[in-house]
């Protein structure tokens, strides 16, 4: 066993003495990615930097337990950020699809050439499209809330599909 004379003890910041531990500690939330164990270790440090004045008065062991419980938040916000999908690219059902698909970005390319396409039609067409095939009603239904005929319904939708397929297909 090596013992340091009390005139040579480790001069780093108290917070600093800690960073090996809190390295191995947070390897284990960063699910072994190193970088990202690294970055929120750095994070730590700067943040016990930040507030050295105040650590510092409450002792080592309040230090490490602060140290250890920034560390795990910051873990815990990481993979939460990385989970997240940004609101508006996808609704709930295709979100669950999502999952298994291969191309993010192709699902996103898609979706933005169906709401072009969706955007050309005439107010009346989309509003029968809507009804039909997102709120998933009948064309009785939606003959209905919209104060047309059945017949109508039946060929605003099937002219807006056409339309729809043509715009899809040039894209």
């Amino acid at each position: 066993m090596h013992l340091v004379p009390p005139d040579h003890r480790d001069s780093r910041p108290a917070a600093e003495r800690h960073r090996a531990r809190l390295l191995r500690y947070v390897h284990r939330y960063a699910s072994g990615d190193t970088h990202r164990a690294e970055d929120i270790v750095q994070e730590t440090m700067l943040r016990a930097w930040l507030t050295a004045d105040e650590l510092d008065q409450h002792g080592d062991q309040r230090l490490q337990a602060w140290l250890y419980r920034v560390a795990r938040n910051l873990a815990i916000d990481a993979h939460r950020r990385d989970r997240a999908i940004p609101m508006g690219l996808l609704t709930d059902d295709t979100a669950q699809q999502a999952h298994g698909a291969p191309d993010m970005a192709e699902a996103v390319a898609t979706r933005d050439m169906l709401a072009r396409a969706l955007a050309r039609l005439s107010p009346e067409h989309r509003t029968v499209v809507a009804h039909i095939h997102l709120h998933d009603r009948s064309r009785a239904e939606t003959a209905r809330v919209e104060g047309v005929p059945q017949g109508t319904v039946k060929s605003r939708n099937h002219y807006a599909l056409e339309a729809l397929r043509r715009a899809l297909d040039a894209a």
